[in-house]
């Protein structure tokens, strides 16, 4: 159960079947496979080694999938990382994974990557142009080099279904990045499983959008071996270019946040663009309200159309195989998973066998006996304290068991912001705000918006006069905020409401229950 012996038998099994489309560029299975060696080899010709980590700053394309899985066969460690991450926490991300080697391209070469150029031992470029902008280095490394097959490389002994695959890096409960380690095993669980949920079949085709720095992407990807489908690159989203691939390539399964179907169905173009090739639907990141799950079943009228209930540290919580029937419901346990909605509290430590009576709101919690389950987190044992539990992983979602037996998701139990399927934690855009000198007192909230989900709004109490396009220059300026962190509202209030203790009543926020003001 590795991931190199699953793209292998892919090439063995149909050989000639179309593996990745980006642009004009296609690969097989078979071509897929053979590059993938070489790049491995070439890897290994770098002294990355088994276990060693690898960092991708690089969009989905047509290299991000060859070194993939030239890592799977090698037996290294996949690093992908959020290519709109800060400076500050790019830097973080590289120190705390301590890879070994970096990959980036031009549009990921600019200052962000300046803390790459002192801590990776060496840095890889992929493409065409000279990168720039990466204090002065010369001993960068093309992409094109590893894929030199006359020049001999190391035998690879294959890794074993325990090796770590990949760490993924998630919004943590102060706002760090917390890295997930998966093996191979987690993995090809939640391929296969991917696919059985799904009720994908041989030969699917599938847009590859969602980011492969992130658990959506990777599963949509590894899927696709497992059934001789076909990944095809969308390195940058825009709704009428996915549309377009949709029908030129004729894709039948799409895997998106429900903030991407809603601008596809939103989409000027789709009135003539053909979308029948379209039969099977899947969303995850966050809930689809129940005018969206009618627009994409109107636009598409699929076979299957599947709510997939999951996080970065294991793959699937629970599954609901049609949302038509009941929009907005999470379904049922996935075929490796075992849930449980317990007591929620903010005053002890909850333990798992703490059930709340059905219809009762409480925290979710899942088994990680789970094939597709990580055993803990990446250097960050306060986090596997808070999160792990007597086998079980508290999810810090809030939830409920509905009479039929189906899970249905309300929010936080730590007030997570879940905008366009990314994971934004308060503290760590609070942080940033209360640093200005204007800013007394500030609280960060989500809002519900129709197109992200959610979008960040921030409560603030001003010491002077102060203006919301300030406070924006302010977070742009930091270094510490990814683009789509930025609040997208400022409200400018009397005071942050409070308990005793000094906790954030973030409801109160929530309910409208403040006193607006002018700075």
């Amino acid at each position: 159960m590795t991931l190199g012996a699953l793209l292998a038998r892919a090439a063995l099994r149909r050989p000639d079947a179309e593996a990745v489309v980006d642009g004009r560029r296609r690969l097989t299975y078979a071509e897929l496979d053979a590059r993938a060696a070489e790049a491995a080899r070439g890897f290994a010709r770098l002294d990355v080694a088994r276990g060693d980590r690898v960092l991708l700053v690089v969009r989905n394309r047509l290299e991000h999938v060859i070194a993939y899985w030239a890592l799977q066969k090698l037996g290294a460690v996949a690093v992908p990382v959020n290519f709109r991450l800060a400076a500050n926490e790019l830097r973080y991300v590289l120190e705390d994974s301590a890879a070994k080697l970096a990959l980036f391209e031009e549009s990921t070469a600019g200052p962000t990557l300046e803390a790459a150029a002192a801590t990776a031992t060496r840095l890889v470029f992929v493409g065409d142009g000279t990168p720039t902008g990466l204090g002065g280095r010369t001993d960068i490394l093309r992409f094109d080099a590893l894929l030199d097959r006359a020049q001999p490389g190391p035998a690879l002994a294959p890794p074993d279904e325990t090796d770590l695959s990949l760490i993924l890096y998630t919004s943590g409960t102060t706002g760090r990045p917390k890295g997930v380690p998966r093996t191979h095993k987690n993995h090809y669980a939640g391929a296969m499983a991917h696919v059985i949920q799904c009720g994908y079949t041989w030969g699917e085709r599938t847009l590859g959008v969602m980011p492969l720095y992130h658990t959506m992407g990777i599963h949509a990807l590894t899927s696709m071996a497992a059934i001789n489908g076909c990944f095809v690159c969308q390195p940058d989203w825009s709704s009428a270019g996915a549309l377009r691939l949709i029908a030129d390539e004729r894709l039948t399964a799409l895997y998106l946040i429900p903030t991407l179907f809603w601008e596809l169905t939103h989409a000027p173009e789709l009135a003539r663009t053909d979308v029948a090739s379209v039969r099977k639907l899947a969303f995850a990141g966050a809930p689809m309200l129940a005018p969206l799950t009618e627009a994409c079943a109107k636009t598409f009228h699929p076979d299957v159309f599947v709510n997939h209930y999951g996080s970065t540290e294991i793959y699937t919580f629970s599954i609901h195989p049609d949302v038509r029937v009941k929009p907005g419901s999470a379904g049922r346990p996935g075929i490796h998973s075992s849930l449980r909605v317990v007591t929620a509290s903010g005053e002890r430590r909850v333990g798992p066998d703490e059930v709340a009576a059905p219809r009762v709101k409480g925290e979710i919690i899942a088994s990680l006996e789970s094939d597709e389950a990580f055993a803990g987190y990446w250097n960050r044992a306060d986090a596997d304290a808070k999160a792990l539990r007597e086998g079980w992983y508290f999810t810090g979602d809030m939830g409920w068991i509905d009479g039929d037996g189906d899970l249905w998701v309300a929010g936080r139990v730590d007030d997570m912001i879940i905008s366009g399927g990314e994971n934004i934690h308060p503290v760590e855009i609070e942080d940033v705000l209360a640093r200005h000198a204007g800013v007394r007192d500030v609280a960060v909230i989500g809002e519900p918006d129709e197109k992200w989900g959610e979008r960040v709004v921030a409560f603030v109490v001003a010491s002077d006069a102060l203006t919301a396009e300030a406070l924006d220059q302010h977070c742009r300026a930091s270094g510490d905020l990814a683009n789509f962190k930025r609040p997208r509202r400022f409200v400018f209030v009397a005071e942050i409401p409070k308990t005793a203790s000094g906790k954030i009543l973030r409801r109160l926020l929530r309910d409208g229950q403040y006193t607006e003001v002018r700075p």
